[in-house]
Parts: structure tokens; sequence; C-alpha cells
């Protein structure tokens, strides 16, 4: 399960948007967490088609961090995150979200320009006027920071990247931008393409409703797509994730992996023991599954593959790991 922390200036309405994003209110004082299901049709069309007795979601684990980058403790919870999701607001007249994103953005870049700062020196000194991997990295990290450049687009290797992960800096993670909408407006244009368009106010109403009621409702104000599918998915593709399924009888059931994983590596992602001794993995996508209309089908019918551990995992993957430990 990734984590994503909600950060934004005061009165940007990051409190608000959780609400509607997890359906679980702010407690003020303490950050807040909730534990939200990934949108995925595809699980419960594959559970009806194989009669699953239990169905599992992708979930997401969102934070609203009190004081965000105002504080030592927000910033450190900041740096327990995968992912940020910076909230900027975009409704009433005086707003200005693009200023807003430069602000937040300069306060990550502080926070990180000072333990890269107190970092060098540390490493420096063990050194000792040696030549240093992590010293080299951090070096380099120090004057992108001071350029006011972001770590993530300061062409950093990934050996240098590996380096700095001790101080788990803050714009080296992935960031999804969110802006926080007055009903039946659109993303500012002077925001960042990728921006996300959540109105939060209207969704927040909802979060105590029944889903079918709260459905109905926000048809009616035209939000096709909940703020939580599009957060949700805007994140997935910040953080590089792929979903790949299983399925059967007992249960279906989807998983993240990063893209580019292996088939051993999505097998671990179901269990530690499945990666350790992994044989093979039987594949069919998704969409395959569901023309032929059922795993039994598909295997009367040669759909399903023998892959080994070589095989690079696709999006939308239905996959049985044969293993053995």
């Amino acid at each position: 399960m990734k984590d994503i922390g909600l950060v934004g200036v005061p009165f940007s309405g990051k409190s608000t948007l959780f609400t509607a994003l997890t359906r679980a209110g702010a407690k003020g004082g303490t950050a807040s967490q909730a534990v939200a299901t990934v949108p995925d049709p595809r699980v419960e069309t594959l559970a009806t088609m194989e009669r699953s007795k239990k169905i599992v979601h992708a979930q997401v684990r969102f934070t609203d961090v009190p004081g965000g980058t105002s504080s030592a403790h927000g910033i450190a919870q900041l740096r327990e995150m995968d992912a940020l999701a910076i909230v900027v607001r975009a409704f009433g007249g005086d707003a200005k979200p693009a200023a807003e994103l430069a602000e937040v953005t300069a306060d990550l870049i502080l926070a990180d320009m000072a333990v890269v700062d107190s970092a060098v020196k540390k490493a420096e000194k063990r050194a000792r006027g040696k030549a240093s991997a992590d010293v080299d990295a951090l070096a380099r990290a120090r004057d992108a920071l001071h350029g006011e450049q972001l770590l993530r687009d300061a062409g950093l290797t990934k050996d240098e990247e590996k380096e700095l992960r001790a101080i788990a800096p803050l714009t080296l993670r992935p960031w999804v931008v969110v802006a926080n909408l007055e009903e039946g407006t659109e993303v500012p244009p002077e925001l960042p393409e990728g921006t996300v368009g959540v109105w939060a106010a209207i969704e927040a109403e909802t979060a105590e409703m029944e889903p079918e009621e709260a459905r109905a409702l926000l048809d009616e104000f035209g939000v096709h797509e909940p703020g939580l599918d599009g957060v949700v998915h805007a994140s997935y593709r910040a953080l590089d994730l792929i979903t790949f399924l299983t399925t059967g009888e007992d249960e279906t059931r989807a998983w993240e992996v990063r893209r580019g994983a292996k088939a051993p590596e999505a097998a671990g992602a179901i269990h530690t023991d499945l990666e350790r001794g992994f044989i093979r993995a039987e594949v069919i996508s998704f969409d395959d599954l569901v023309a032929a209309g059922s795993m039994e089908a598909s295997k009367h019918k040669g759909l399903i593959r023998v892959e080994g551990k070589d095989y690079v995992v696709q999006e939308g993957d239905v996959m049985h790991v044969r293993f053995a430990v």
C-alpha cells in the first residue's frame, strides 16, 4: 500500500479534500490517515465471472498532515510518504493557485536544502578528503537545491538517488497537483499539465451518504469522475505503478506493482514465498479473459500463456503463480 501526503498552504482546502477523498473527517492536532479503495471495475467483473467469495481492491492511504511545510513535525511526516498531493485553492475571486504552488514548492526545496546541507558536512567529515559516492551525490543535490531546482529534475543517476534515500528528500518524491475548484469550473490554465481538478466542497457533502445516493447527487452536479478516482489514478501514474489481478472461486484481488517489474517481483507482492520459490506464471490479459468468458474457457481455448522469470508484467494481466518452497 502506498502513502500519499496531502500538503497545501492554510485555507487551500486540503482537509476538505481529505474528507471528500476518504469519507473520513480530518481530526485537528494529529495527522489524519484513512485507507481508501482504488476504484477498478475489472475486479467486480472478474469476481462475477468466477463467482468469487471475496473481493479485494488495491488500496492507498491518504495522510492529512497538520502544519504541513510550516512545521518540523509536518515535514518529518511528509518524508515518510511515497508521494505528495499538493492542494491549491482555485476557488474564489482572490484565488492564486499558481502562487500557492510556487510557495509550497519553495518550502519543500528549503526543507530539503536544510537536510542536504547538514548531510554534506557529515559525509565530508566521514570521508576525510577521500573520494566518496555519498559526498558526490549530496554535493550535486546541494547545488541543485541552491539553484532552486527540484531534485527529481536535477538529472541525478539511479546510484546518486540511492545515496540520497537515507535523508528522504521531498523534491525527489513524485508529486500530484490538485486544484480545489469551485462548482462548475475547470483547472486554471496556469497550473501544470496533469493537474487534477476536484470540486472538494461538493464531494465532501456526499461523504456521509450511501454510495448510490452520493453518485446520483454528484451526477446532478456534473461530477462524472469522483475526486478519489482522479487523484488516485494521477498518483498511480506519478508513482509509475500498474495493476495486475488474481481471480478464482475464493477471491478476486487487485495488486499494485511498479511498471517494468518482472513476474517474480509481482509474485512477491502477493507473498514473499511466491517470489522466493517462483517457477512460472500463467498469464492472460483481462480483455482476453473477459472475451473467453471464464478461466476454464480460456484454458480450453489455449489463451493462457506460461511465462518465466524474465516476463515483464503488463497492466491488467491476470496471473496465477506456480511456486515451490
